[in-house]
């Protein structure tokens, strides 16, 4: 079926706007590498010194401290105490451990990535079932595809009322050949490029009644729905500190060594004993610094002194400090006593904020593509999943004793119950699971425990009290 052309008209717009956010992301990208050039104002560096251009790689230090820190551990459903294990299988069937980190970097440095779920097939690599067996290949079909994709290569459009996907398309290219998927609320549609036009090579009717792509957006605001990168804000101070460091470069390798001078010199005194003119660096490194010649005058002009370039840098690393809540240790900025515990966790609050907020948008775009991942595997709409919570590591970096002393005293004074304690110190549900199955165990061979169990059955029956149990 050919494209109508509305869709021709959506998946032109779509391209552009994937085109224009390509060139903002190069520049983006060149921030986060240390790759970015700079323009000087030509005044203390000429262009032939420009290979001592050195670069202050604070935009990539500021975007990976947050990443570090975004850590998805599970999902829950409403009624339940611990991470649904079906979501979980789904996440992890997908490598959404590792896929989604990539997503969110993309979010931070960007301003946004995309998550796409699709129906799984027999061909979708699928972890080992619980059970074992060697149907693994036919119950990965089961399992949705979800993947996580580029802004390089996906761009969607947004309804003005419900600020949810529309459309979105994504344009890829695969052994020389162009291609396209456009998404729509009850059809997705695979496309090539031949002749200088897009045509179709197949359609899936889906009826899902919403795009199955979701937006992973970080500083989204009313005016502008597709975020910004984290770097906004900290790009020209970069820049300025990248120059000041470039000039202390320069000054470096032609200020640092005390230059020497002479005066009254004549040609021949630059000249060996054959008559041959002297190599610049032998005349240099000490030919002409002996002469006969009366009128030779020789002296040294004094050192530059540098400390003016860490005075300048120090000053825009508390500039970027200021704007981005980085701490200036992360900076390279030396602290002169080494941070408390209590210390590391006031100076890091800011970081700490900023992550809460990003898990909070990251949130309703996960639920959501859980949501729909269910209603592919299911078909149907599950109402549960509109009470979906997304549990998250705790963004601060508290010691482990720190971590364990107070999960140790809410446990003794029954504010929260053991379990509650595994997870405020990060433990898997997996891992939940087993120290649960570990505990029972070892109760089961407690003695005194099994006496306690066994007095309600004794007293009922008249029998005697142990000896060693009461008073």
């Amino acid at each position: 079926m050919p494209l109508s052309d509305d869709e021709k008209t959506l998946l032109n717009r779509l391209q552009i706007k994937v085109l224009r956010t390509q060139r903002r992301n190069r520049v983006l990208e060149a921030y986060y590498e240390g790759e970015q050039r700079v323009e000087q104002l030509g005044l203390a560096i000429p262009p032939e010194l420009r290979r001592f251009l050195t670069i202050a790689a604070w935009p990539g230090t500021y975007a990976d401290e947050i990443a570090a820190r975004t850590t998805l551990e599970g999902f829950e459903l409403p009624d339940a105490t611990e991470a649904d294990s079906e979501l979980w299988r789904i996440w992890q069937a997908n490598g959404l451990d590792a896929e989604s980190k990539l997503g969110q970097l993309d979010a931070i440095v960007r301003g946004g990535s995309f998550v796409v779920v699709g129906a799984g097939d027999a061909d979708t690599p699928d972890a080992p079932s619980p059970e074992g067996g060697d149907d693994d290949r036919e119950r990965s079909a089961e399992i949705p595809l979800i993947t996580v994709e580029s802004s390089d290569e996906m761009a969607v459009e947004l309804s003005p009322r419900t600020r949810q996907p529309i459309a979105a398309a994504k344009f890829y290219t695969d052994d020389s050949v162009a291609h396209a998927t456009l998404y729509m609320p009850n059809v997705t549609i695979w496309l090539e490029r031949r002749n200088a036009a897009w045509v179709e090579v197949d359609r899936n009717e889906h009826d899902l009644g919403v795009v199955p792509v979701v937006p992973l957006v970080r500083g989204a605001r009313l005016s502008n729905r597709d975020g910004r990168s984290i770097f906004t804000r900290i790009i020209s101070l970069t820049d300025a500190a990248a120059r000041a460091l470039t000039n202390g470069q320069v000054a470096t390798e032609a200020l640092a060594v005390p230059q020497r001078h002479a005066a009254g010199m004549k040609p021949e005194d630059f000249r060996d004993k054959d008559g041959n003119p002297l190599p610049t660096w032998e005349a240099y490194f000490g030919a002409v610094w002996a002469t006969q010649n009366p009128d030779a005058k020789f002296g040294s002009f004094s050192a530059a002194d540098l400390a003016n370039f860490d005075t300048i840098v120090s000053l825009y690393a508390k500039l970027v400090s200021g704007v981005s809540g980085l701490p200036m240790r992360y900076l390279g900025q030396a602290t002169t006593n080494p941070p408390s515990a209590e210390g590391i966790l006031a100076d890091e609050s800011r970081v700490i904020k900023q992550v809460e907020d990003f898990q909070t948008a990251l949130e309703a775009s996960y639920e959501r593509a859980m949501k729909i991942a269910v209603r592919i595997r299911d078909g149907r709409w599950d109402p549960r999943m509109e009470q979906l919570e997304t549990q998250w590591r705790s963004a601060a970096t508290p010691t482990r004793a720190q971590a364990a002393d107070a999960a140790v005293k809410l446990v003794q004074q029954k504010i929260i119950p053991r379990e509650a304690a595994w997870v405020d110190l990060g433990y898997s549900a997996a891992r939940r699971k087993k120290f649960a199955e570990l505990f029972a165990a070892e109760e089961a061979r407690d003695p005194i425990l099994e006496i306690a169990r066994a007095l309600p059955a004794q007293q009922a029956a008249g029998g005697p009290v142990p000896a060693d149990v009461g008073g």
